[in-house]
Order: structure tokens, then sequence, then C-alpha cells
């Protein structure tokens, strides 16, 4: 009955959660791609340069995404630079936190403390961001940014897991052409990215959409 009465309403909310959704794939997109070259130079290659060169890619992932978040749902518009270089500063120096932890300790105690405190670190840093890009909006539930962090950690830690644990991989029966053949191979690193960039969307999709509804 309200949405009649208020015809504008249904408008308004539908292009809100647009913008959630389509703001949450580019989010997730910039952040597979920026953690998953990180992750992949770092373990995949143990060189310093290919350590540099990763941080290099994950700091500018991290700023890019920063800048996403704050020009879907800040409010202020002041020090925007600022806003965003510190938030990306402290969430690239996390995931390299996160990484180090779980190699110190190594093995399943090392995956299990680094996951939990991959999920405190980015809880943090979810609400370091509200306060940053949202400082007149109201306080929203405290539950909201642990369920995103912990989205986001357990689809990290299932990409670490993966290239620590698992080492398989699945082929298809072999498809005879007229010229070549062809044979799908599925990798176990292939099946742990694609379980980070769902966990990565649907985390990010429930925290922006929080944040847009905050802010009506």
């Amino acid at each position: 009955m309200s949405v009649i009465r208020h015809p504008g309403v249904l408008g308004r909310t539908t292009r809100q959660r647009l913008v959630g959704v389509t703001t949450a794939l580019t989010i997730t997109v910039v952040e597979a791609l920026a953690v998953g070259f990180w992750f992949g130079l770092v373990v995949g290659s143990g060189t310093t340069t290919a350590a540099l060169l990763g941080l290099g890619i994950l700091c500018c992932g991290a700023f890019l995404r920063a800048g996403i978040v704050d020009s879907t749902v800040s409010n202020a518009r002041s020090a925007v630079y600022l806003r965003r270089g510190s938030t990306a500063l402290t969430l690239a120096a996390g995931w390299v936190a996160w990484l180090l932890i779980a190699e110190f300790i190594a093995g399943l105690t090392g995956l299990i403390v680094a996951t939990v405190f991959l999920t405190g670190l980015l809880t943090a840093q979810f609400c370091f961001e509200r306060r940053l890009f949202q400082p007149q909006s109201p306080n929203l539930s405290s539950f909201d940014p642990i369920l995103s962090a912990a989205l986001l950690a357990i689809g990290a830690s299932t990409l670490l897991a993966t290239a620590w644990f698992a080492d398989w991989t699945n082929g298809s029966p072999l498809v005879e052409l007229e010229v070549t053949s062809i044979v799908i191979l599925v990798e176990a690193v292939q099946v742990a990215a694609l379980a980070f960039v769902c966990c990565a969307f649907l985390a990010h999709q429930y925290r922006v959409q929080r944040l847009l509804d905050s802010d009506v």
C-alpha cells in the first residue's frame, strides 16, 4: 500500500539495488585481480622482485577499490585522496600481514590463526572505511562488518589452503575432432579462485547495500 501511495519509492529502491550489485561486481573484479596476482606472485615465485611487483599490484588494486567504494557511498567531499589512500594502505598491509602470519605459523594451525586474524582485521577495516566515507550517517549494526569480513576471509583462506594442501587436476573425456583433440582440465587452484570470487562478491554486495541503505 505504501508503494502504491508513493510510486517513487519502488523506483528508488530498484536503482539502489542495481547500484549495489554493480558496485559489488566492480569491487569484486578489482579485488580478485589484485589479490590474485599478488598471491600468485608471492606464493608461486618467492623472489624479492616478484614480491615487490605483487605488492605494487596489491596497493594499486586497494586504492582503486577504495575509490569505487568512496564514490558510491560517501557523503563527504573533502580530503578525497587522503581517505582513499589511508584505507588502501591499511587494506594492503592487512593482506600482507595475513599471509606472513599464515606462513610464520605454518600448517593447518597457521591457516586457522591467519583466518581468524584476517576476519578481525577486515572487520576493523570496514568499520574504519565507514567512519571515513560516511562520517555523518547513523551507526550500522556491529554484525554487518563481521559478516562481510568473515565471508572474505573464508574465501581468501580457501585460496591459501588450496595452494598449500591441494594439488589435483581433473580432466574431461577426450573430445576427438577432425583436426585436433580437446580436453578440459580443471585444477584445484581454479576452483579455489572461483570460491574466493563468490565469497568476495557476497561480502561486498552485502556491505555496499547496507551502506547505501543507511545513507537514504
